[in-house]
């Protein structure tokens, strides 16, 4: 979607380690797993496609452990879905320890017990301390069971509107599939990708470069 130099690309790594906290994800272990999604989509070789799992929590359960392969490196990757991902090992392991992942669930609640007004807001924690699948979850499930169909894909992937919006464009899965390379995952007049006017902002003072073709 579209290039940056390695200075802003650290500048990206460390932003994601720390807005991700303890639901931190190897950027290539999740690269490679992204790719093979696309190319496999709703086949048995895809990592998560809801087809060929009785629940949400089985499907996870399966990206997990593919996801795990990766970012351990006990699996090599076909050719296809090698490079052109970030890498920082020193990083990309320290946001992978269980230490790392505590430690950020133990800031979470420290936040609430400063500022929690009432009681109940503390039953919100889990989705803090969960939230990177709890976010793949309801994409790769919603996104490939629920909505509508701008292309025909040769796939099962679904525009879920009006969800779609509250997952920042993610669950515009129909078009990101059928134009994987384009920064706006909207296709049609109606449909809105919040995302894609902040890349606009960050290509034009030069943060980032847009591919020519989605400008």
């Amino acid at each position: 979607m579209f290039t940056t130099n390695k200075f802003y690309e650290r500048c990206f790594h460390i932003l994601t380690f720390i807005f991700q906290g303890s639901s931190y994800l190897n950027p290539r272990a999740y690269a490679i797993m992204h790719r093979e999604h696309h190319a496999f989509s709703d086949t048995e070789k895809d990592p998560h496609s809801p087809y060929f799992f009785r629940d949400v929590f089985q499907m996870m359960w399966r990206t997990a452990q593919s996801y795990k392969l990766y970012e351990k490196r006990l699996k090599e990757p076909e050719a296809q879905f090698k490079g052109n991902y970030p890498e920082w090992r020193l990083l990309d392991y320290w946001g992978s320890t269980m230490f790392s992942r505590i430690l950020f669930g133990v800031g979470y609640v420290a936040f609430y017990v400063a500022f929690a007004t009432h009681w109940w807001m503390f039953l919100l924690l889990p989705i803090h301390f969960m939230m990177g699948p709890i976010q793949g979850a309801i994409v790769n499930w919603c996104g490939h069971k629920y909505g509508y169909a701008n292309f025909d894909n040769n796939d099962k992937s679904k525009n879920t509107t009006p969800f779609d919006f509250f997952l920042l464009g993610e669950l515009f899965q129909n078009n990101h599939h059928k134009r994987p390379n384009s920064a706006n995952f909207a296709a049609r007049w109606f449909e809105f990708d919040p995302v894609y006017p902040v890349m606009k902002v960050l290509h034009w003072v030069r943060i980032i470069k847009l591919r020519k073709a989605y400008l």
